[in-house]
């Protein structure tokens, strides 16, 4: 299949408060986000023409922004709204988004304070980030791994800190894996590349605690349905050679939705009740509506 360029395509994106036509969104090669990382975004996907869980992706952006010292100037009713609004103009119902916030180009140096906080939100048709997913895919080990909350702002949707990961997701399907799994600093099992990661062990759900790397919207969103279903769940400091021990494993994030795997490095798994149980009301629930899910949620 032909690859369609992100820059070279028909459509409207949000930025700065106006929907511009696709090919004319562009920003300077000095831009102090190019030079320095300094942008925050989030991932969201609509179903039946709702973002699932807007407010709490627009809110994430927002606090992300905080703790990279960047104030977006747009408040969160705001935010979403100019979601809605993207999402309207795409003419699309299921579909992916993306908004964005960055430094601009006024300073060009480690310092930023005086450069403008732009955000632009587009939105684009996508459908399953993994195909055939009952089969469950194969994840490597990879080699770089989450840092330590003091060395780097793990708290936030950061662009700089999935520089990692797109080293370990290219040599993994170098490797003719699917994607990676990475250890944090300290040898703990902490996610995927792009999604969080649950084990069964015992008939209970097992995930690591998000202390380096993010509570997921779709993570919290998956352990209230599995509590929901009288699932007992786990947050603790997993240790590889625990995997040993799990006979489910899978992925879940706004991209991967519910995804099972079959294989990390050495470990094997078999996709089964549980993940198929998640997966199936996972898949049910983001084509509630907005109040349906709120009452979920509570």
């Amino acid at each position: 299949m032909a690859l369609v360029p992100y820059d070279d395509r028909d459509g409207l994106i949000w930025l700065d408060g106006v929907l511009r036509p696709w090919r004319e969104v562009k920003v300077h090669v000095l831009t102090h986000a190019l030079h320095y990382g300094s942008a925050v975004f989030e991932g969201e996907r609509a179903y039946e023409g709702h973002v699932f869980k807007l407010t709490e992706h627009s809110q994430r952006l927002i606090d992300s922004g905080r703790i990279m010292d960047m104030q977006i100037p747009w408040t969160l009713e705001q935010i979403d709204e100019a979601t809605k609004a993207t999402l309207a103009a795409s003419g699309l119902k299921d579909a992916y988004v993306r908004p964005i916030a960055w430094r601009g180009s006024e300073m060009m140096g480690v310092a930023g304070q005086k450069n403008t906080i732009h955000l632009a939100i587009a939105v684009w048709e996508w459908g399953a980030y993994f195909a055939d997913r009952m089969k469950g895919i194969r994840l490597d080990i990879g080699e770089w791994r989450r840092p330590h909350p003091k060395t780097a702002p793990t708290a936030a949707k950061a662009v700089g800190l999935y520089m990692i990961a797109t080293l370990n997701k290219h040599a993994a399907e170098a490797k003719g894996y699917a994607d990676a799994l990475m250890l944090d600093w300290r040898g703990q099992v902490a996610e995927a590349t792009g999604a969080n990661i649950f084990f069964v062990i015992d008939g209970e759900v097992h995930t690591p605690t998000p202390d380096c790397f993010l509570d997921g919207i779709t993570r919290r969103t998956v352990m209230k349905l599995a509590r929901n279903r009288q699932m007992k769940v786990v947050e603790r400091a997993i240790m590889p050679e625990e995997m040993a021990k799990a006979t489910e494993c899978f992925l879940c994030g706004t991209a991967a939705e519910v995804t099972p795997v079959s294989e990390i490095g050495p470990y094997k798994f078999t996709p089964a009740d549980i993940t198929k149980t998640l997966l199936d009301d996972y898949e049910k629930t983001v084509r509630m509506s907005p109040e349906e899910v709120a009452k979920i949620a509570a």
